[in-house]
């Protein structure tokens, strides 16, 4: 089914810089998206790979790495990309929100406290969800620690998504800085559970699934 298709990837962090030596970011490492992207590779399709800060590396003829470090510029590479991609997924860790004024100069430590002012960072999903054609298929990911199932059942119909794959922090193995992931995936009319596994194996639960989710909307 992948082979031939064109596939749009996030992964990693994204880093919203307070000033030029400091920044807001996550956990991130970019494992899961990487390993997503060499899974597709192998099965012939051509992946554009927007990773935020990582120590990362991949080298394959159809994947396109294109690093970047703030949510703007993975938005703005994600633009570029998402019109001719058939299959979105969405799995890097974008930084909700930003500095509003990040500073030009070194923060220098004078007082007892410090306010920063933050501004919301675009929603790259719901953005582009928005625009999402019929024949185009988008994953999300979802990391929870309450309310799991609804919250990804919110992501899914918020951000028109076709399946969202929902981890939980309250899983040991799970979530960032772990070469092993376990996933519950949701969709529309289903959810399904996996058990923890190594990273390679996960990304091909959520290929394998994607497969069978978008068969059936192909058939409607």
């Amino acid at each position: 089914m992948f082979n031939g298709k064109k596939v749009l990837i996030t992964a990693g962090p994204t880093y919203e810089p307070l000033d030029p030596v400091r920044f807001i970011g996550n956990h991130s490492t970019g494992k899961m998206g990487f390993a997503l992207a060499r899974c597709l590779a192998q099965e012939g399709a051509a992946v554009s790979l927007i990773a935020g800060p990582t120590s990362l590396t991949l080298s394959h003829p159809l994947v396109q790495v294109m690093p970047v470090m703030t949510a703007d510029e993975m938005f703005a590479a994600c633009q570029r990309k998402s019109e001719e991609a058939d299959l979105w997924i969405f799995a890097a860790a974008v930084a909700d929100y930003k500095p509003k004024d990040p500073a030009t100069s070194k923060i220098k430590k004078n007082d007892d406290s410090f306010t920063i002012e933050l501004v919301k960072n675009v929603d790259i999903a719901a953005t582009l969800g928005k625009q999402k054609r019929a024949n185009q298929f988008a994953v999300g990911f979802a990391l929870e620690t309450d309310q799991e199932l609804e919250n990804a059942r919110g992501k899914l119909l918020k951000k028109n998504l076709d399946m969202v794959v929902l981890n939980s922090l309250r899983d040991p193995g799970a979530g960032f800085r772990h070469d092993t992931n376990k996933i519950t995936i949701v969709k529309p009319s289903t959810v399904e559970e996996y058990a923890l596994k190594a990273k390679d194996e996960v990304a091909q639960d959520i290929l394998e699934s994607i497969k069978a989710e978008w068969a059936c909307l192909q058939k409607k």
